[in-house]
């Protein structure tokens, strides 16, 4: 998001140098230099040896006025007197302006730190109102793995927006009617019938996995043999399996009538029991969720088409209801209401979106699968046409994950039951491990997901190894309580942090909210889990060399702050990320 507003949590000298910029870019437009020019952007430079800070406000300004960025640089870096903090001030490149701090200016981010504590570079509530679609995995089998990363990237993305002003809410998106459905109904039914005594044909194509055998012998707990029909079921003859499996659906429901209902809600409320409960011991909340077969009737998939038509984008061919997206963008039209008068997912999905613009969320995001990519241009092309805004509309498309276990991929096929449950997992490496390793890359990478290693307590397992700086911070601080230490906190004593690895961690400490805004603007928490991987990791060698609680009381008061300002931005980032900060490992 552009121009966010960030709170006091934005480090005081990342404030000072961006006014700087604004009075020396000022001065530059009085004296006829410049035109206008945007609203500086300071952060951290990728290499450390360019400054504390860097700017590239003379490359855009020069974009805009056609002057060479570099000319523009330096009158800027030489316009005023810089802030006392800075200890210079160099051009670099094509116009790239750095600052280098003095060493005692950095320290001062340590008391911004412990006196904000869990608020240290959050942005200040009132960006607007966010959507996170996420999850909404059909509730025709329990979550596997690969559920499991666009659960761990949604709620990340929830915080991650929170902290980033937006009041967000989060929503599974329940799609529940539909020929798959009725396919998960008829699974179940068949194997209810066998365990009342009944047997019938079980087709390949009906889903195969044991929970289907759990989700009948509750059934049949709950309602005893009150789906068994008087007449049995008869075998039923068909070109393909598919045909099978749809005339074998119409048998069902002819010979339960009203009873199918009961037994549709019955099983459909057991799956999503199953999946809400496992996210919860996952982690994972969702403020709404919202079912597609209790909150779309015909009428309502009805409005939203005729939206579509009045636009003119509907038409007619071979019996069937067409919307022309190739007019706006897609590859080909799109069937919504098929020959025989039934809707198409599309078509459901269509009206799902117009209501969630209707709701009036000012950014909509949607966490979709990577085999949803063909659904993006097709629902973009919906939104044009209903002249609904698409740019609020932001598509993550989360790869796939390979899960391995002794070298060998596992599938994750609910139709075939072939799968590895996402509660599997969990239980194997823990809940955080889990959490925190889907992170570990970029959602639109493919992952490889090491049960070892994830399992493992070491220093390549990125989990244990951020967990266990925060365990140490806390560790530090029992070992001062044994002794009999008290540790004061004065920012006087800051200045007397000179050790190379403490003016590494005052480097690290103020790139906290510039990372926390480019992983909200870029909706990437792996951005923040390797900002937290570099800081534990400079952190853990810090705690390897020095001796805290030897040093004289000033110095040993200073390195104490500086522990605990490192444990404050640990727990803060894991907190946004989903996961706990254990005191002791």
């Amino acid at each position: 998001p552009h121009g966010l507003q960030w709170a006091a949590g934005r480090p005081v000298m990342d404030q000072k140098i961006r006014q700087w910029l604004v009075r020396s870019l000022e001065v530059l437009r009085e004296r006829r230099l410049i035109g206008d020019f945007p609203a500086p952007e300071v952060r951290p430079p990728k290499d450390p040896a360019h400054g504390d800070y860097t700017s590239n406000v003379a490359l855009i300004t020069a974009h805009r006025s056609g002057q060479p960025a570099r000319q523009i640089a330096d009158a800027v870096a030489t316009a005023l007197e810089p802030p006392p903090e800075v200890k210079r001030i160099e051009v670099a490149g094509p116009g790239f302006i750095n600052f280098h701090l003095k060493e005692s200016a950095r320290a001062g981010v340590v008391a911004e730190i412990l006196d904000q504590k869990g608020n240290f570079g959050r942005c200040m509530p009132g960006k607007g109102r966010a959507l996170v679609e996420f999850v909404s995995a059909n509730p025709t089998g329990p979550l596997h793995v690969g559920h499991g990363r666009g659960a761990a990237y949604g709620a990340a993305l929830v915080n991650l927006l929170t902290a980033a002003g937006y009041e967000t809410d989060g929503e599974y998106y329940i799609n529940d009617r539909g020929r798959q459905m009725d396919v998960l109904a008829l699974s179940v039914w068949l194997r209810y019938l066998e365990l009342c005594g009944e047997q019938a044909a079980f087709p390949e194509r009906c889903y195969q996995g044991d929970y289907v055998w759990d989700v009948a012998a509750q059934l049949r707990n709950e309602h005893g043999e009150h789906f068994k029909p008087a007449a049995g079921v008869a075998a039923v003859d068909a070109a393909d399996e598919e045909q099978r499996l749809d005339r074998m659906v119409e048998q069902m429901k002819a010979l339960l009538g009203e009873r199918f209902e009961a037994l549709f809600d019955a099983v459909c409320k057991m799956m999503l029991d199953g999946i809400a409960t496992e996210l919860g011991r996952f982690g994972v909340t969702h403020t709404h969720w919202f079912s597609e077969r209790n909150s779309f009737g015909d009428e309502e998939l009805e409005r939203a088409l005729a939206v579509l038509d009045d636009a003119g984008f509907i038409y007619e061919k071979d019996g069937a209801r067409w919307f022309r997206s190739t007019a706006l963008g897609d590859e080909k039209d799109r069937v919504v209401v098929r020959a025989n008068g039934q809707a198409t997912y599309f078509a459901s999905d269509v009206a799902y979106h117009f209501e969630k613009y209707r709701r009036g969320y000012d950014l909509l995001v949607n966490v979709w699968g990577a085999d949803h990519h063909g659904y993006v241009p097709r629902i973009v092309a919906a939104l044009k046409a209903a002249k609904f805004d698409h740019k609020k509309l932001r598509v993550m498309l989360v790869q796939f994950v390979n899960l391995y276990r002794g070298g060998a991929i596992i599938p994750m096929s609910t139709r075939s039951g072939e799968f590895q449950p996402l509660a599997a997992l969990r239980k194997e490496v823990g809940r955080d491990a889990a959490r925190l390793f889907y992170l570990t890359c970029r959602h639109s990478q493919h992952m490889d997901f090491d049960v070892a290693l994830a399992s493992s307590r070491s220093a390549d397992n990125p989990v244990y190894y951020v967990q266990y700086a925060h365990a140490r911070v806390c560790s530090v601080f029992a070992r001062a309580q044994d002794k009999g230490v008290d540790f004061i906190f004065d920012p006087a004593v800051l200045p007397l942090l000179d050790d190379a690895q403490e003016l590494e961690l005052l480097k690290l400490l103020p790139q906290y909210p510039g990372v926390l805004r480019a992983a909200a603007a870029e909706m990437e928490p792996y951005l923040l889990l390797d900002y937290l991987r570099r800081l534990a990791g400079v952190f853990h060698s810090y705690y390897n060399n020095c001796r805290f609680l030897a040093a004289e009381s000033d110095l040993r008061n200073a390195r104490l702050a500086l522990v605990r300002a490192v444990g404050q931005i640990i727990r803060n980032g894991l907190e946004i990320l989903g996961v706990s900060a254990p005191r002791q490992m």
